[in-house]
């Protein structure tokens, strides 16, 4: 994965599991922080695919998370200071597409197959397995990031746009036939 989206991808990271906590444990948060990396990874790579998409998000910012610690409710007790400036480096799109990705395994494993197409490569990941066929272990330890209804308020706000980039149906919907 180009160093150019990394800043991106650890507070998006970041962001998901402090939304979302692991279970109690040093390895359920190990595997928790595998399967949001690997999300927030392929998000990051499918919304910033060419070299000139990741240096306009240098120069201009990812935008904070402002939109969604109101969703989720953080902004009730905002923090001030060091304890929140990572919050700017969350870009609200990556964070919804890998909730996106995040609930939907068949949805994750389409995404990472566009990888190939972005100036990352197909490889920027790995295989993925925890995102795209997570085990009962991956499933336990973090049982609300795979969560989709509670993903849901974060996947929905740009859910459509995720779709359209992979030119997919949503999950459960057929085309109509004339």
């Amino acid at each position: 994965m180009s160093s150019d989206l990394s800043p991106v991808i650890a507070a998006a990271t970041r962001w998901l599991l402090s939304a979302f906590p692991p279970a109690a444990g040093s390895l359920n948060h190990a595997l928790a922080e595998a399967q949001a990396w690997q999300a927030v990874t392929i998000a990051a790579a499918l919304r910033y695919p060419t070299a000139l998409d990741a240096e306009l998000l240098n120069m201009l910012g990812p935008g904070g998370s402002d939109r969604l610690d109101s969703v989720t409710g953080a902004d009730a007790h905002p923090l001030e200071g060091h304890e929140s400036a990572w919050r700017t480096g969350v870009d609200e799109t990556v964070v919804s597409w890998a909730a996106c990705l995040l609930a939907d395994e068949d949805l994750a494993a389409l995404a990472a197959a566009c990888l190939a197409a972005t100036h990352h490569g197909a490889d920027s990941v790995g295989d993925a397995r925890r995102l795209t066929m997570p085990s009962p272990r991956d499933h336990s330890a973090a049982p609300l990031l795979r969560h989709p209804d509670l993903l849901s308020p974060i996947a929905d706000l740009h859910r459509e746009t995720l779709l359209g980039q992979l030119d997919a149906d949503p999950a459960g919907s057929s085309p109509e036939r004339t």
